[in-house]
């Protein structure tokens, strides 16, 4: 078994001279998934960030004899790292991680951005590193760590993609034409997840789902002064909020569709108690609020569970509406909401939409003209029951990296692989972690990577895959 003193004297100097050096470069590179920048190809940051990833992969896969890399390329889809590393036996283990970006967001403090890669206080500032940059780095580097000791592994594949932020859509295409290449790995790893502190091991236990798409409602062919028209003419914003109310209610933020929400498992809300008695008062506190905000609700539990079991709607984007600045005394023609569906981790995507697109579509207020959009919708992830070698794995991973061990909780965030890979390989055990902790974060402004819990959180997979090739077979 490896040395814990001797995993993190390596792993450390792995993070200082290797890996925080290439993020730092690797957040220059404005290379947003294809959701955000339709032409992604065009631009040529994504090619430039799978270059850079390319070539940090072969200075190192020297110290694996027989380990290859491709760049998978299929016609119109985003590129695929693909790191195949022989082990001893004929087990597997898969590492999964994604190389896109999401878009920049404002708000950031002053001297810092997107793309401009800062250190302060141990934390790396921009966007990426954190979400998820940092996975092929500290995947290899975890190897490399076993291997400087000589501890046996199971053969090893790292998946890097560039879709994830896009909702993986190439993915499962790439995994189709990689099949007989990958196998059917026993373990996968994901570092593209939470943690509630930076004190421990945070496993994932469950992804919820989602459903995008936009509300439009138009009451006019072309804007008219409202002192001719209001009174008259309804306002297309408040039949859009009309609308909404069909699905939550405004007072609570509750979704008011039966059809959303599942029977929560004991287990699940066992972990979610045990989560907030860990956390206290971060539940809510680690939240950016604005001025006197309160959180929806005093139960803490009951919040963890909002957030990973209980469905819930946010809207993230708009059009119709003038900038205050620019604003003059006009009914607009029509307002057009963009949605964001958060649904609980076993509800089927499908079923969700079709859910809510009745609801939005049926008859609307003054016959106002309504149009809904929505994609297929995503399917959550609820994790398999633990194997009892990896949750003593991941006891001894998590003492011996943080001086804690590991806490359990779902995370509200999506990672749509995880549910296709459960259907893909039955039996296969997961270990879902990550590096966003408090305040990181991952999607807005100030995105930080904390660098104390990326060396951490790769010390405690070293251990794990080292006790994977242990396991009772």
């Amino acid at each position: 078994m490896p040395n814990p003193q001797s995993l993190k004297t390596f792993v450390d100097a792995m993070w200082d001279d290797e890996i925080v050096p290439t993020l730092f470069e690797y957040i220059k590179i404005p290379n947003k998934s294809p959701s955000f920048d339709k032409d992604w190809e065009k631009h040529g940051y994504m090619e430039q960030a799978v270059t850079m990833f390319e070539g940090w992969a072969r200075r190192h896969l020297g110290k694996f004899p027989g380990a290859t890399l491709t760049v998978e390329r299929l016609p119109g889809r985003t590129p695929l790292i693909f790191i195949d590393i022989p082990g001893t036996g004929s087990d597997c283990v898969m590492l999964y991680g994604h190389l896109d970006k999401q878009p920049e967001m404002k708000g950031w403090f002053e001297g810092f951005g997107p793309w401009i890669p800062l250190i302060k206080d141990d934390k790396l500032y921009g966007r990426g590193g954190a979400d998820d940059g940092y996975a092929m780095f500290s995947s290899l580097t975890a190897l490399m760590a076993l291997k400087e000791q000589n501890v046996p592994f199971a053969r090893c594949i790292v998946l890097i993609e560039a879709c994830e932020e896009s909702g993986s859509y190439d993915l499962p295409f790439y995994i189709d034409h990689l099949a007989a290449r990958i196998g059917k790995p026993s373990l996968v790893i994901c570092l593209d997840s939470g943690a509630g502190n930076y004190d421990q091991l945070w496993m994932t236990t469950s992804l919820r789902g989602l459903a995008n798409g936009t509300l439009t409602v138009r009451v006019l062919t072309e804007g008219v002064h409202s002192g001719a028209a209001s009174g008259i003419v309804p306002s297309s914003f408040r039949i859009a909020r009309q609308l909404l109310s069909r699905i939550e209610d405004e007072d609570t933020g509750r979704i008011l569709l039966d059809d959303l929400y599942v029977q929560v498992p004991p287990a699940r809300i066992a972990q979610a108690r045990a989560a907030a008695e860990i956390l206290g008062e971060q539940v809510s506190a680690m939240y950016p609020f604005a001025g006197g905000t309160k959180p929806m609700g005093s139960d803490r539990a009951d919040l963890v569970l909002n957030r990973t079991w209980r469905p819930q709607l946010a809207v993230v984007g708009g059009e119709g509406l003038t900038p205050v600045e620019e604003a003059g005394n006009v009914l607009l023609p029509y307002t057009k909401l963009k949605l964001s569906l958060r649904l609980p981790p076993t509800l089927d995507g499908g079923q969700a939409v079709e859910a809510v697109t009745k609801a939005l579509s049926a008859a609307a207020p003054n016959d106002a003209e309504v149009e809904v959009k929505f994609g297929e919708g995503s399917t959550g992830w609820n994790a398999p029951e633990l194997a009892p070698w990896l949750e003593a794995s991941l006891a001894k991973a998590s003492t011996d990296a943080f001086g804690k061990p590991p806490a359990y909780m779902g995370e509200g965030g999506s990672i749509p692989f995880m549910a296709m890979l459960g259907e893909k390989f039955p039996g296969v055990q997961f270990v879902i972690t990550g590096v966003l902790g408090p305040h990181s974060n991952a999607h807005g402004p100030n995105e930080f990577l904390h660098i104390p819990t990326g060396k951490r959180v790769t010390m405690a997979m070293a251990q794990v895959i080292a006790d994977h090739f242990n396991r009772p077979k």
